[in-house]
């Protein structure tokens, strides 16, 4: 994750420069490049494919769009742009950008976050771990395939962690997963996953 410019932008800057390109999300006004990789995007994409499958199967109303920002506090020129996040479709005729524009400001309307780790390990344990409870969704998780976190967050030795953050009140309590071990998530009760499924091969 690097800072790439000086200038502090508004959510309507950032929307006019950066919304399509998907390398960038926002910081207190600061841009922020993303520095996606190969495996990165081959983890997520695998996950929204296992989700999707199962939010078909148990003919939810929810789905995942492809692409979404979400725009967490009025008062902070912040947008967040996560790997994978689930909507409920039900609600987002009270979302008020989202008739023009593919941004979310209304926690209700996510049920589901994922944030799949990179070099930026320190904000997704910690900033949007504060910042998603904050919003009220019910579920986030963290996957960090290759163990970059720090050793707080994930333990010793580090290896790759699959950590599922349920919501309680207004914040997370979290349950952790390895390598070999199948993910109990509270929101998607009879989905199937292990970390190892996911995976880059």
């Amino acid at each position: 994750m690097t800072i790439i410019s000086s200038k502090t932008l508004t959510l309507e800057d950032f929307l006019f420069q950066y919304r399509q390109n998907h390398r960038y999300e926002l910081a207190d006004g600061e841009l922020i490049d993303m520095e996606p990789t190969g495996p990165h995007e081959t983890v997520s994409g695998k996950l929204a494919t296992q989700i999707g499958i199962y939010l078909v199967a148990e003919q939810l109303p929810w789905f995942i769009p492809r692409t979404c920002l979400i725009y967490p506090f009025a008062d902070a020129a912040t947008v967040r742009r996560p790997d994978v996040v689930v909507l409920d479709e039900t609600v987002l005729d009270r979302e008020p950008l989202w008739e023009r524009e593919p941004v979310i400001t209304l926690g209700r309307s996510i049920k589901l976050v994922v944030e799949v780790v990179s070099t930026n390990w320190e904000t997704d344990y910690a900033r949007k771990v504060e910042e998603y409870a904050l919003l009220g969704i019910p579920e986030y998780w963290i996957v960090d395939y290759r163990g970059l976190g720090g050793v707080a967050f994930i333990g010793k030795p580090k290896q790759p962690t699959f950590t599922v953050c349920q919501l309680d009140e207004d914040t997370y309590t979290q349950q952790q997963y390895r390598l070999n071990q199948l993910i109990t998530s509270p929101l998607l009760s009879g989905l199937q996953l292990r970390l190892d499924d996911v995976l880059p091969r």
